[in-house]
């Protein structure tokens, strides 16, 4: 396998769909070696799940069937693919290739003994499309690549995507989860981030795709979150843990997840006749990664030392997974008895490359000896030949660098070059204050040395082939080993280590129930408060028996800020980590949508409108009771009476179901739903209005408040002559009049109605609390005290 650059995509996709609008995924990570199966039913006419799918993995090759008629309305995923991934390599297989009894019996002969690959038996059946994609990439990948995949070595996990939270590819942007909307903050030189530039302080490049992978699918199984939650407040409670384990973290290389993958994939054989470059690197890759497991497992005994006394369930498991387990000793064992002792892996090129070609102890094989010497003696000459350019040229301050493209080239300060440099330097580049150059001894010497250790690497391949074999057999302690270091370096180098760098006390553990209220007091947004000091916590209430706030307030007064403010708080809680509040306690979620901003669609050929249709439209086809929705200014693109209608319309649409909707709007019409609705609370954003100026206060408040006119001030403010605002006024009132008196009558009518349902949500809250008997009787007493009084009203 070829080494990856990090953060490039290591993702090969297989995708295939029936008549009936199911959809199978297959998603191979080749930097891991896992697979990924999804298989869904699509709902959405665009094929959104697909198309977060798509972009949740970005993968570098997708493999589909052959082009055919998708069903009436459906774009087909082969469509999708060149939409969505214009620039991604995309690969057509016969539909042969698509087999699921074969994928099937794939699956189950590579998926990993440790961790068990959860109910193969009885889903390989079900997921049928999803075990047709297995088939085919499994199938593309070992004849791309010249690998045979070894048996018992991936991670295999079902339905990935639909076991977490499901947040849409256009709630990702509005959130701005990934990437930040802005670059920078309108008015200050600060950079703006996103929710995962935040939280990116992981110290390896797996920790780090797996951040990303939590935000973009939170978990939703509670008792998973609070076993990362419990391992938190330990990492936080306990400081010689916390600094214990990221002492013993920075000692596993930053590529260790890479590892696994050059275990797992064996090459094809290959006679000595034709051994070629690419065998050469192949085998300087495969002597790396076994120097890289070396120095991981030579980090083990650290990590033990560090995890013994760990109470968390999570670091226990952990403790017992790893650290008792004999097979990384007795992998280490065999690595001993080939590998010198001294080799450790290292980021340096010359350093990395001398390791590699000394890695396997002296005496094992005398072709290799003789090509060491011939490295060595190239290497010597290249630094003679130094020395003596020093001392020709009157050049003290030349230097050798050395990187893997060009090998070693010559590199002199500008200010020791007087005039021209000699004709017997070439390829003379300015770089900075210095100049770099090569010569011909210097390239000769060059070729003969890359030669010299090319001869190693092939010679010391053959003689480490018994023991990759041997580590074969035991490939899957080592999946277990980086899915661990992966999610270790989330943990602490990422959650605790964000959370240590805040004030004490600022960040707190939410609470999670099955269906009780999204509850936060006193929230922040976790990326605006770092760079605005006093930053204005607001909170939420939502629960099913009071299930849609309604946010109004005049523009610049903070709605959608708080709006995204709330979805980041549930994501981070949803993670396993701390969130920016005093207090919370949450219901799981299992979507989140979301609708904000207005802007046109030209690829699409869709007006702002229709976009604010299109994103909508998919929200009310695919809600859950579970789901929380967040709509920014519905219906503000077309006329205000159409506008309104559908605004008003998709409330109640809302209000119906038990899931969490927050609404703000400029629409104080709007507000009439809580006259009519009890479940509708109506919140505000206030404003201190003064000499028709505005005073923002971010400061969010219950009930409705008219703030007269504050569009008009703002147009005055913008230059819109007085004439013109003043008819504005005079007109603006007329209106305003009628509205009020139309709602004064709502509320007489509904009086009753809103009475009931006060005293049904104040005993839905007492139903989940969790107040001892003699606490819930008196206060059973003063809420029926209030109802005689008149008090609920």
């Amino acid at each position: 396998m070829e080494e990856d650059n990090g953060e490039r995509s290591s993702f090969v996709i297989g995708l295939i769909e029936n008549r009936a609008k199911e959809v199978g995924v297959a998603a191979f990570d080749l930097r891991s070696a896992s697979l990924h199966l999804s298989q869904y039913i699509e709902t959405s006419s665009s094929y959104q799940n697909t198309k977060t799918l798509l972009q949740f993995y970005e993968p570098m090759v997708i493999i589909v069937s052959p082009n055919k008629l998708a069903a009436d309305g459906m774009v087909g995923v082969s469509q999708l693919a060149d939409r969505v991934c214009s620039s991604t390599r995309k690969v057509i297989m016969a539909r042969g290739c698509f087999d699921d009894t074969r994928g099937a019996v794939l699956v189950k002969g590579l998926a990993a003994k440790e961790p068990s690959a959860l109910g193969l038996d009885s889903y390989y059946k079900q997921y049928y499309l999803c075990m047709a994609a297995a088939a085919a990439t499994i199938k593309w990948i070992e004849a791309e690549k010249g690998v045979i995949i070894t048996n018992h070595s991936l991670l295999v996990t079902f339905n990935g995507s639909f076991d977490h939270m499901n947040i849409d590819s256009t709630s990702v942007q509005n959130l701005e989860i990934i990437e930040p909307m802005h670059s920078s903050l309108l008015g200050t030189n600060s950079k703006k981030r996103s929710l995962f530039h935040m939280l990116k302080t992981t110290r390896t490049i797996g920790g780090t795709r797996l951040l990303r992978a939590n935000l973009l699918q939170p978990l939703k199984d509670i008792e998973t979150i609070n076993t990362r939650l419990d391992c938190l407040d330990e990492l936080m409670s306990n400081e010689q843990l916390f600094f214990g384990l990221s002492q013993a973290l920075r000692k596993f290389p930053k590529e260790t997840d890479r590892v696994l993958c050059h275990f797992c994939f064996k090459p094809k054989r290959v006679t000595n006749e034709v051994l070629t470059l690419d065998n050469g690197r192949r085998s300087q890759i495969m002597i790396s990664s076994i120097i890289l497991l070396k120095t991981a497992l030579d980090a083990l005994p650290l990590l033990s030392k560090v995890l013994k006394e760990a109470k968390s369930c999570l670091l226990g498991n952990v403790y017992k997974t790893i650290c008792e387990n004999e097979k990384y000793t007795s992998i280490r064992k065999r690595i001993g008895e080939v590998i010198d002792e001294d080799v450790l892996h290292t980021r340096v090129p010359f350093v990395a490359r001398t390791q590699q070609c000394f890695a396997v102890k002296a005496g094992a094989d005398g072709l290799l000896d003789m090509a060491r010497r011939s490295f060595c003696d190239t290497s010597e000459a290249i630094h003679n030949l130094a020395n003596k350019y020093r001392q020709d040229f009157h050049l003290p301050n030349l230097k050798i660098p050395f990187n893997n493209r060009q090998g070693f080239y010559f590199s002199i300060p500008q200010k020791d070059i007087q005039g021209k440099l000699p004709s017997k330097f070439i390829q003379v580049v300015k770089h900075g204050n210095n100049v770099h150059c090569s010569s011909l001894e210097l390239a000769s010497l060059n070729v003969r040395n890359k030669s010299a250790a090319k001869e190693c690497w092939l010679r010391t391949a053959l003689c480490l082939e018994a023991l990759m074999d041997a580590i074969r057999e035991d490939v899957s302690v080592l999946t277990v080993l980086s899915e661990v270091l992966c999610l270790l370096d989330m943990m602490v180098n990422s959650f605790a280590h964000m959370i240590s760098t805040k004030p004490v006390d600022r960040y707190t553990r939410a609470r999670f129930t099955c269906d009780g209220p999204l509850a936060i007091d006193s929230g922040r947004h976790p990326i605006l408060e770092g760079i605005h000091n006093d930053f204005i916590p607001n909170g939420i209430f939502l629960s099913e028996a009071s299930n849609m706030a309604i946010v109004t307030g005049p523009n610049m007064s903070g709605k959608s800020t708080y709006l995204q403010q709330v979805c980041l708080m549930v994501i981070l809680a949803q993670i396993g980590c701390y969130i920016p509040a005093r207090f919370a306690t949450l219901r799981a979620v299992d979507r989140i949508f979301t609708r904000m901003g207005t802007m046109d669609s030209l690829e699409s050929n869709s007006s702002t409108f229709m976009t604010e249709m299109k994103e909508t439209a998919f929200i009310m086809q695919n809600i859950s009771h579970r789901s929380l929705i967040v709509m920014d200014e519905l219906g503000r693109a077309t006329s205000s009476s159409d506008g309104f209608a559908i605004a008003w319309s998709c409330c109640e649409h809302l209000l119906a179901l038990k899931a969490y909707s927050i609404f703000a709007t400029h629409m104080e019409n709007l507000s009439a739903l809580s006259t009519m609705y009890p479940n509708v609370k109506i919140l505000h954003f206030d404003v201190d209005v003064r000499n028709n100026r505005m005073d923002f206060k971010f400061q969010l408040k219950d009930g409705s408040r008219y703030v007269p006119h504050y569009g008009l001030m703002l147009a005055g403010v913008a230059g819109l002559p007085s004439s013109v605002v003043e008819t504005a006024k005079r007109i603006t009132s007329r209106i305003t009049e009628k509205e009020m008196k139309r709602m004064e009558v709502n509320c007489r009518q509904y009086e009753d109605v809103q009475l009931t349902y006060r005293v049904a949500q104040r005993l839905m809250c007492l139903k989940y609390s969790d107040q001892d008997e003699d606490s819930l009787r008196e206060a059973l007493q003063s809420l029926k005290e209030s109802c005689i009084g008149g008090r609920l009203r």
